[in-house]
């Protein structure tokens, strides 16, 4: 099994989060699965609120809390997701430091979950 990893980009809903540069609030996002590590979670990295050279935040949750609220609201913990129309959908991601939220656009969370399910169906080599 492999590791899937996907960039995407998201726009910042929440001002605290939002970069310097004058980009209309567009972040890198990065999409991760590691079947070895947990089968049923997916990780989402947002960037540090201080720029490149900051830490990236993460949070891992159920990769079918992602696929459901493509569909409806859902959430569990720190995440919840829900559709925004027919093409976006908006994660919500709360910490210690405060609650960002994120607006991604659903063709990219497909792709990113189709991924995911064929990475998880590819056999182990021994």
């Amino acid at each position: 099994m492999s590791v899937v990893e996907q960039y995407a980009r998201a726009h910042i809903l929440t001002d605290a989060d939002l970069p310097d540069q004058d980009d209309g609030g567009a972040i890198p996002v990065v999409l991760r699965y590691d079947p070895e590590l947990d089968p049923a979670k997916v990780c989402v990295a947002l960037p540090g609120r201080g720029g490149r050279a900051s830490r990236s935040r993460e949070w891992t949750f159920p990769r079918a809390l992602l696929e459901q609220g493509l569909r409806a609201p859902a959430g569990s913990g720190e995440v919840r997701v829900w559709p925004c129309g027919r093409v976006q959908a908006v994660v919500e991601f709360h910490s210690p430091q405060g609650c960002s939220v994120v607006q991604l656009e659903n063709k990219a969370l497909i792709r990113f979950l189709r991924r995911t399910y064929q990475a998880a169906a590819q056999p182990v080599a021994h």
